[in-house]
């Protein structure tokens, strides 16, 4: 996908107008621009709603699920509800970066609030079949796939360039924080309603995202309509762009692979360190929740610091991430543990926004969604093909080789992408690099997080 220097549609209004680059003169100049523009307030206070019913919800169908076929009910139901991100996303985004974004995430969370009433509808009859539950599972999906890269490739129309990382942090960590409390609801909401009560709950947050979506104003467009290249001519540029974007491909690549390196050792390894530790179910709670709160503290920390070098730094985290994992098979107490998973869940957090922000500045606001959704394809082909590899290590090879094999390559594989940044001569010489350099990324004087 080449940067090209086209026009390309503003997100919330389609093809009618030209979107300037991610962060560019069009974010700048909306009226009090920053984090507390009516807008950025909307969408992260809407979706932190709605990741609260994504974490309330993924609980409850797992359950709703278990109680239909067992393990192998939970296992058809989560397989159809990652199938349509491996599988659609891209496609979906290209739709997205070709029309309205704004209007495509209200229909898409519309569609799923529908969804949602009639499964709980179906609930209050009695048992649902599981084939009706996959395919539920697979039609709101289908509607996550395209509503989260949409999601991503909106935020730079309505923050400055400087911002957009310190902009990612703060909804990053309000999206961890809402979808960790939603599944502490699951108990409470069932002491006061029944299941389908829980689902319909689920519903409203989708109303209430799709409200404060239909509130927001971006600023009108400008210039002449553009045309519509088609999907196919879509998909080629947007690939294009990627590919010439710099550092673009090598922090992506590394990213996907050191997922499969790294994710599956959570879902296999962890469960069997703490049964190799004596531990019950509490204590692989703990060891999540202190991943998962120190994952929350490292987002909140970036959305404080002043970054440059974003690729550097996405590629370096997983080398970090790599050097707890290291160690964490060589112990089996909990106090050594505890520690080496916060550790893990702060290298976590700059794995992961500073990608973000490097597509958004270097990525045309036109191919933006592609490339989103490109990250995430990656993301769940990485996340399906990785918990097998860790069982298969682990059964050859027992868990503490087989953890620091994985933090081992992790580190290689980190340096190995970081000598191919720091030793790469500048792209000054590329028009991509020209039109989208990555902006200095700090906090302005004064500015204070959202409360």
């Amino acid at each position: 996908m080449t940067a090209t220097a086209g026009p390309a549609p503003v997100p919330g209004s389609g093809p009618a107008g030209p979107l300037p680059r991610p962060g560019g003169p069009q974010a700048a100049s909306l009226p009090g621009s920053g984090l507390r523009t009516r807008p950025f307030v909307l969408l992260a206070a809407g979706q932190a709603v709605s990741r609260l019913g994504d974490g309330l919800f993924a609980t409850a169908l797992a359950w709703i699920a278990l109680q239909s076929r067992g393990a192998t009910g939970v296992a058809l139901v989560a397989s159809a509800a990652a199938a349509p991100l491996l599988l659609g996303s891209v496609l979906g985004a290209s739709y997205a970066d070709r029309h309205d974004r704004r209007r495509l995430m209200i229909s898409t969370d519309l569609l799923r609030l529908l969804l949602l009433l009639g499964l709980a509808a179906a609930l209050l009859r009695g048992p649902v079949p599981l084939w009706a539950l996959a395919g539920f599972a697979l039609a709101e999906g289908s509607a996550s796939a395209v509503f989260a890269p949409a999601r991503l490739a909106l935020v730079p129309a309505i923050i400055p360039a400087g911002q957009l990382l310190r902009a990612n942090g703060i909804m990053q960590a309000c999206f961890m924080a809402s979808f960790g409390i939603g599944p502490l609801l699951l108990g409470p909401l069932l002491a006061v309603t029944v299941m389908p009560g829980v689902v319909a709950v689920n519903a409203a947050t989708f109303a209430v995202s799709a409200a404060t979506l239909a509130a927001m104003r971006l600023a009108a467009p400008g210039g002449p309509p553009a045309a519509d290249p088609g999907m196919r001519a879509d998909l080629a540029a947007g690939w294009r762009a990627v590919r010439s974007a710099p550092d673009v491909p090598l922090v992506l690549g590394t990213f996907v692979a050191a997922l499969v390196l790294a994710s599956g050792f959570l879902t296999v390894g962890l469960p069997a360190w703490v049964s190799r530790a004596h531990g019950g179910a509490g204590t692989l709670g703990l060891l999540q929740g202190a991943a998962g709160v120190a994952e929350l503290a490292g987002a909140l920390a970036l959305s404080r610091l002043r970054l440059r070098r974003l690729a550097v730094i996405a590629v370096g985290a997983w080398g970090v991430l790599g050097g707890f994992r290291l160690f964490l098979g060589g112990t089996s107490h909990l106090a050594a543990g505890l520690p080496l998973m916060a550790g893990t869940g702060l290298a976590s957090a700059a794995t992961d926004i500073p990608v973000i922000a490097l597509l958004q500045a270097r990525i045309p606001g036109q191919h933006l969604g592609k490339a989103m959704a490109l990250w995430y394809t990656g993301i769940a082909a990485a996340t399906t093909i990785s918990p097998p590899l860790a069982a298969a290590a682990v059964r050859a090879w027992g868990l503490t080789v087989s953890f620091a094999l994985s933090g081992s390559a992790l580190l290689a594989l980190s340096g190995l992408s970081l000598l191919r940044l720091t030793r790469r001569p500048p792209a000054a010489g590329n028009p991509a690099a020209r039109r989208f350099p990555v902006p200095d990324v700090r906090t302005p004087a004064g500015a204070r997080p959202l409360q």
